[in-house]
């Protein structure tokens, strides 16, 4: 078998539905798998799968075993020689899987892959493509200084050689993720993607970014940022640097103070709350489907207007609502549009294949939303 596609899930069912079915449309004609690993969600995500998707191999644990043990577990039984760690509140281009096997192919001391990552506002994720997060590059990143943390030397659409790549989209041989003992369990959730691509590189391999394979992901949808969410993520970091680092009392505390005040000013944002997106002033549906366009106007307050996608020719749309839909328009459209109308005030939604409800988020580090029709 050629593909393992590892899809690990928390109570995410809408979004794991789209993952499925857009990661279903990108397999094509691979020889491949995909594995959905459950950690006792309480929606009906489980449910769901063994309903509409019976060819998926599910795994359903009793508990939540994190992000590490769960994704283990999950590549233990993968029949693949590529594996894909994907994450469920993603969709991936249909030529993502292939372009990353033909690169794979071509890069004999390949470690793991990543790819372009945008968010559901059109806009790259720089997070697709890190050096490594040293105390003094993640201080400077805290105080605004982003240009060590991120992999600035390659541009977004371009490829190249990288030191961490994000664990929402992590492509390798099965092979070498076990050479390298997988995910570090000590992790709970949170640094486990920056351990591994740095285990990757400490055995001899390299890390690579190709900007020309896309992945949506709606970044902060499977996590609440709560307090509980700041200690795992800062008391990750705190694990990496006494792993990897020569401990010292300077580094030690160094570490320790970075971690406080970020977590300090983290905290302070979210009791701020986000600043609301203002409401579009009118909103389209890319659509041929007159059934579908009737059966969303009933729940969306804006009156809904179908249109062609020749509408994207002229480059004037603006201040509008965009709805996909993904039955006439394949996602590789989708994310170009995106990219192109991104910041010109438009909000985007997907309506996922032959689903009944559609999916955006309006921030790029919030949880997105879900409406049903």
């Amino acid at each position: 078998m050629k593909l393992s596609v590892i899809i690990l899930n928390y109570n995410v069912a809408y979004f794991l539905r789209q993952c499925i079915i857009s990661a279903q449309r990108a397999i094509g004609n691979l020889e491949a798998e995909i594995i959905v690993i459950d950690n006792a969600s309480a929606d009906h995500s489980c449910e769901m799968v063994k309903r509409d998707f019976p060819s998926v191999i599910l795994i359903e644990n009793k508990e939540n075993v994190g992000f590490s043990k769960a994704n283990n577990q999950a590549v233990s039984v993968a029949k693949g020689e590529f594996i894909c760690i994907l994450n469920p509140d993603t969709a991936v281009a249909e030529d993502t899987f292939v372009r990353c096997i033909q690169k794979a192919e071509k890069l004999p001391d390949l470690g793991a892959l990543g790819v372009y990552m945008l968010d559901g506002t059109g806009n790259f994720l720089p997070e697709s493509k890190r050096n490594l997060p040293t105390p003094k590059a993640s201080f400077l990143k805290l105080i605004g200084f982003t240009k060590k943390y991120y992999a600035t030397h390659i541009s977004e659409e371009n490829e190249g050689e990288v030191e961490v790549l994000v664990g929402a989209f992590m492509f390798m041989k099965k092979s070498i993720y076990n050479e390298v003992n997988g995910f570090d369990e000590d992790y709970f959730m949170y640094g486990e993607d920056i351990d591994l691509s740095y285990k990757i590189t400490q055995a001899g391999y390299k890390n690579y970014y190709l900007g020309t394979a896309e992945t949506l992901h709606y970044k902060g949808e499977s996590t609440q940022k709560d307090a509980a969410y700041l200690q795992r993520f800062y008391g990750a970091m705190q694990i990496f640097y006494k792993k990897h680092f020569n401990s010292n009392l300077l580094l030690d505390l160094s570490v320790k103070t970075g971690v406080w005040t970020a977590k300090l000013l983290k905290t302070k944002n979210i009791a701020e709350g986000k600043k609301g997106t203002p409401t579009p002033s009118r909103a389209i549906v890319i659509t041929d489907n007159l059934a579908m366009l009737k059966g969303l106007s009933a729940v969306v307050e804006q009156p809904l207007k179908s249109v062609s996608k020749s509408i994207f020719q002229d480059g004037s749309v603006q201040e509008t609502l965009v709805v996909f839909d993904a039955d006439y328009i394949p996602y590789t459209q989708i994310f170009n549009v995106m990219r192109q109308y991104r910041n010109l005030g438009n909000q985007f939604r997907i309506r996922p294949p032959g689903c009944s409800f559609i999916i955006g988020s309006d921030q790029s580090d919030d949880k997105g939303g879900v409406v049903q029709f």
